[in-house]
């Protein structure tokens, strides 16, 4: 259902969005359930009938998508398809906002290149799935970082399909924080991985029936990070430090134990382990977690993959 806007408020902001994949098509239908007026483009046209037949105006091209709104929304494949997709378009006065998933480096580029286009540039980062959004009750919100201007001009539109968090002047941060957040949900699934194949030998044991304390004990668990960035901030890696990294090192015998007895690999764990070991040879062994960073860090500056 399209939303009305009262004749005291200021009418949604009109724009234009290049994409329309599941997540591209569900942006697209919280705007336009929000009430703005909205001009959508795909490289695969028949991908914008539906959206046409709820309201949205189809572009024959990009180019005439861009030229639609001063809002121009990107949710494309990756970054080459940006260039692609923008080649040709008259972006000079454009209020660009890239969602397409990028790294920090590529986002910075595509900030220059914009503005040597004439447009103003923001960055996003995407911290939800299709299913999330236009429910705000699932919480999912998009990391923006880059021109501060745009993102107070646009804020209430782009907060309309998720909820919108800005992180900085530096174009290239939204994605440093998306794939910072994914790669500790990866680490956390590999966790979640090695416990269910634990599990799994264990025939009185429902899988169900164990999910319930595997996500409790991680939930409690997830309150060590703010003592973790505490560290990091003042230096000092033993403060408040209760289980040290030589105990948890030397307990990880016992993990790897068991897995070879309930016939699992280990190869999930094992690198971390091997971290901890390290830092524990170099002398570290009453600190906590926060001196990891510092080795994964060293590590890669001596060419360590």
């Amino acid at each position: 259902m399209t939303g009305t806007p009262s004749l005291n408020s200021p009418s949604p902001t009109p724009l234009s969005l290049l994409g329309l994949g599941d997540m591209g098509t569900a942006l697209a239908r919280a705007w336009l359930a929000a009430g703005h007026p909205l001009t959508v483009w795909n490289r695969t046209p028949a991908k914008a009938e539906p959206l046409a037949a709820e309201g949205a105006h189809r572009a024959a091209s990009a180019a005439e998508a861009v030229a639609a709104a001063d809002l121009v929304v990107l949710c494309l494949l990756d970054d080459a398809s940006v260039g692609e997709t923008l080649q040709g378009a008259d972006l000079r006065g454009k209020d660009l906002v890239n969602l397409t998933t990028s790294t920090p480096a590529l986002s910075r580029a595509r900030a220059a290149w914009a503005q040597e286009r004439g447009a103003r540039f923001l960055d996003g980062g995407i911290m939800a799935v299709p299913p999330m959004v236009g429910v705000p009750e699932a919480g999912g919100y998009i990391f923006y970082s880059g021109d501060a201007g745009l993102f107070d001009r646009h804020a209430k539109t782009l907060g309309a399909p998720v909820g919108a968090r800005y992180v900085g002047a530096d174009a290239g941060h939204a994605a440093l924080y998306d794939v910072a957040l994914l790669s500790a949900m990866t680490g956390m699934f590999a966790g979640v991985t090695h416990a269910f194949a634990l599990m799994r030998a264990e025939k009185d044991v429902a899988p169900t029936e164990f999910a319930e304390p595997l996500a409790g004990w991680l939930r409690a668990m997830a309150g060590m990070i703010g003592g973790v960035a505490h560290q990091l901030e003042s230096g000092d890696y033993t403060d408040g430090v209760v289980s040290n990294l030589a105990m948890v090192s030397t307990g990880n015998t016992t993990l790897l134990e068991t897995a070879r007895e309930q016939g699992v690999s280990g190869e999930l764990l094992t690198p971390y382990m091997d971290l901890m070991r390290r830092r524990v040879e170099q002398g570290h062994g009453a600190e906590g977690l926060a001196g990891l960073v510092d080795l994964l860090r060293d590590a890669a500056a001596a060419g360590v993959r």
